[in-house]
């Protein structure tokens, strides 16, 4: 485990995913990183990735890079199915980790994973990289201030077209599907902005040849006045917004989960007016994430996607499937 008093955390890659070369810069960048390791399924392919990315160490499984001393936390970015076994290896093995998004797939995982977490006192972390980008924060302050009153709806969306029939987010042994990739993530916002869980979900789900949900529509109450819609999927052009209508106003956000470094978010209100604001982020999305678990880890502050915000964002998940599959609403 990391000493208390270090001044860098030594980081591992879990996987050569391609969601790793936007990881890779922001380790690089973060001031109290460094990248000292990747491993994969066999060692050529370890030391092929490490040889192309300059990573010092290789390691031909995920097993023998636990096991080393050489590293103090993992980046996981293995299909969703293994996130739960490898981030549960990984804290017995001492590790602190970052596990991408959805952190498991099984409230049972997770609960394990929580416990385990806590009773190592290691740090585990959702990769949600859009919740450490100011637009995020400009959001949430806006709405807390009050600009657009109280908040009755928030609408999203998350598309895009899958053209390889073989891609991994297909495959339900894996837990593919449109739901669990980027569905995710406008529930994540609308939870977000409302503060609290939803008490009762309905969702509508096309399973497509794959035998995944391809396409998924989702509608939450939050009580009697304050609901969510969304939809997502990986059948449609590329699309992703968040509009949140409140009792005196609106904002729209025209790309609120994955922002570059200057966006415009619009802030409408009863005279139909829409304000511009522009804001600034950084130029590498992921930094955030990772000098947010960085952060955790040196100086103990609590990761700013919290281990229940990711129990939530499951729970609900899991309620959206069940909805869908027994074509009722369903009560959480």
């Amino acid at each position: 485990m990391i000493a208390a008093n270090a001044l860098c955390v030594r980081w591992g890659l879990i996987s050569t995913a391609r969601i790793n070369r936007s990881l890779i810069p922001a380790i690089r960048a973060s001031t109290r990183s460094r990248l000292v390791a990747v491993a994969s399924r066999t060692a050529e392919a370890a030391e092929a990735y490490a040889r192309a990315w300059d990573i010092p160490l290789a390691f031909g499984s995920y097993q023998a890079m636990l096991d080393s001393d050489a590293i103090d936390a993992v980046y996981l970015s293995l299909p969703n199915a293994l996130h739960a076994e490898w981030s549960i290896r990984a804290l017995r093995a001492g590790k602190h980790v970052l596990c991408e998004k959805p952190l498991a797939t099984s409230e049972a995982s997770l609960l394990e994973m929580i416990a385990l977490a806590r009773a190592q006192r290691l740090v585990l972390a959702e990769a949600f990289m859009y919740r450490h980008h100011p637009q995020t924060l400009m959001v949430q302050s806006l709405v807390r201030d009050g600009r657009v009153g109280e908040v009755r709806l928030v609408k999203g969306a998350f598309t895009f077209s899958i053209a390889n029939e073989n891609d991994v987010r297909l495959d339900p042994s894996l837990d593919g599907g449109s739901l669990w990739d980027v569905g995710c993530y406008p529930l994540s916002y609308a939870r977000m902005i409302y503060g609290r869980e939803p008490a009762r979900v309905m969702g509508l789900a096309y399973i497509g040849p794959s035998g995944v949900d391809e396409a998924f529509v989702a509608q939450l109450a939050f009580d009697n006045q304050a609901y969510a819609q969304f939809d997502c999927g990986f059948r449609a052009p590329f699309r992703t917004h968040i509009e949140i209508v409140g009792s005196k106003g609106m904002i729209v956000v025209p790309a609120p989960f994955n922002p570059g470094p200057r966006e415009t978010i619009y802030v409408g209100d009863a005279s139909d007016r829409l304000e511009a604001l522009p804001v600034e982020g950084p130029e590498l999305l992921y930094l955030g994430e990772v000098e947010d678990v960085v952060s955790a880890i040196l100086d103990g502050t609590p990761p700013r996607v919290s281990l229940e915000d990711s129990l939530g964002n499951l729970r609900a998940m899991r309620a959206l499937f069940r909805s869908a599959q027994e074509a009722r609403a369903v009560m959480l």
